[in-house]
């Protein structure tokens, strides 16, 4: 063979091999080995452009797993990908690329540009509530939790549960979304333990209310009400303090019965020197507010305030609601002013400083007919003059009658009043020929007794 043939030949078979080597090299630049996926779709041997098509033209049907179990399957209308999502595929064949053809699995993940379509946000809410309903039937875990308790600061024990971590597993969902395959692996919610910043910060604050104690004042008596007698448990959360159970309304209860006189029975020393009985019921007198003082007792030990007034705390009843006779500290709570009325003496006597100003002969209630003035412990709720009485008695189904004076003293209707019409005044006309309940009061007498009257004086009626 000639030179010149033999060098033509070899020409030749360098052109081929140059050719076949850079259509080769071409090909491996531009196309994906043959196991290679993108969000679960093959796309081996693809160019960046086809596989770029198939994706778009790929509707997701997906199902997510969990403990290996379908929870849930999801039909797309769409996969996301756009043109706009080539130069992402174009990266992947550069990142798989090999010299020499692979069978190696490769996945990819890739996010379409279009993500936050309205599909996914619908797929991950439609998760995330199915979750929700799941933990419903779950049992919840429970944190380990300072508790104050008397003084004393413990650490309950801390309780799993089964519920699952929602949160935790829609992450999971979200590293997979694009997948036709989703697989969970469970995540349960963990309780808090002993040991945790959040735990520890909580027993310290509790630590806090150990020395608090508050000096309640209720009239001249002093209460010292610290937490560790009367705070039976509290604890700290989110920033605040909560008492979920004290014996301040005890407590407070047992400063009303001894001190309060509200509604109470008692002994009274007559205009004759004898003391009697005057029994419960009326309307006259204060007492503490339970939940009321419990509640600025509370928020005094949160505070750190060491001293309160009762005098904030006290209410009544009938026409002054705000309680009568607190700075009272005489007489059984009633004091030295008042107004006495003596259902048998058929009299009323008026003190102002334990001294008597004012006197005179009255008809009360009717007593044959049940319509006796009320005994117990009364006060002028107001003062009219001239003033019209409406209402009704016995054999009067619906009176209407003028007086020149009027001191009402009973929520139910009763009090002092001029009886221009009244001609039986002895002393026995209660009986049979009463009142409908007042003490009707003669009309000479009268300005003089309405004078010597105050709203809010007790009137003792026995």
């Amino acid at each position: 063979m000639s030179f010149i043939k033999r060098k033509f030949i070899i020409s030749a078979a360098v052109v081929v091999i140059v050719a076949f080597f850079g259509g080769y090299s071409y090909f491996r630049l531009t196309h994906f080995n043959r196991q290679v996926s993108i969000n679960g779709l093959n796309v081996g041997g693809l160019t960046a452009a086809q596989a770029l098509n198939k994706l778009k033209n790929y509707h997701v049907s997906q199902t997510v797993y969990l403990k290996g179990e379908v929870l849930e399957h999801h039909q797309r209308s769409s996969s996301g990908f756009s043109s706009q999502d080539l130069a992402k595929i174009k990266q992947l064949v550069k990142k798989q690329r090999t010299f020499l053809p692979s069978a190696k699995d490769r996945q990819f993940l890739l996010e379409p540009t279009a993500n936050g379509d309205q599909q996914t946000k619908s797929v991950q809410a439609e998760l995330k509530n199915h979750l929700s309903q799941l933990n419903q039937k779950r049992q919840a875990p429970v944190d380990a939790q300072a508790v104050f308790s008397y003084g004393k600061v413990s650490i309950t024990a801390p309780k799993n549960g089964n519920q699952y971590d929602v949160a935790q597993l829609l992450k999971q969902y979200e590293k997979q979304q694009y997948l036709p395959k989703v697989k969970l692996a469970v995540k349960y919610l963990q309780p808090l333990k002993a040991s945790s910043s959040q735990v520890q910060k909580e027993k310290q604050k509790l630590l806090e209310l150990k020395p608090r104690m508050v000096t309640y004042q209720v009239q001249q008596t002093k209460y010292n009400l610290s937490t560790k007698d009367l705070l039976k448990k509290a604890v700290y959360q989110n920033g605040k303090y909560y008492f979920v159970e004290t014996n301040l309304n005890d407590k407070i209860n047992q400063i009303n019965q001894k001190q309060a006189t509200l509604g109470k029975q008692i002994n009274f020393k007559t205009n004759d020197g004898k003391t009697v009985q005057v029994p419960s019921g009326g309307t006259y007198g204060w007492s503490l507010n339970t939940n009321q003082a419990a509640d600025h007792i509370e928020k005094a030990w949160l505070t750190n305030n060491n001293s309160l007034n009762a005098k904030a705390d006290i209410y009544g009843k009938g026409y002054l609601t705000y309680g009568l006779g607190y700075d009272n500290l005489t007489n059984d709570g009633i004091g030295n002013t008042y107004a006495e009325v003596s259902i048998a003496a058929q009299q009323v006597w008026l003190y102002k400083d334990g001294q008597q100003v004012a006197t005179s002969n009255i008809v009360t209630g009717k007593h044959s007919t049940g319509e006796d003035t009320p005994k117990g412990v009364w006060y002028i709720m107001y003062k009219q003059s001239p003033s019209v009485l409406k209402g009704s008695e016995a054999g009067n189904a619906n009176y209407s009658v003028k007086v020149n004076y009027w001191a009402q003293f009973t929520s139910s209707g009763c009090g002092f009043h001029d009886a221009s019409w009244r001609t039986n005044w002895d002393k026995t006309a209660y009986l049979n020929d009463g009142s409908g309940g007042c003490a009707n009061t003669p009309s000479d007498k009268m300005a003089n007794i309405y004078n010597n009257l105050s709203q809010g004086e007790p009137v003792i009626v026995y």
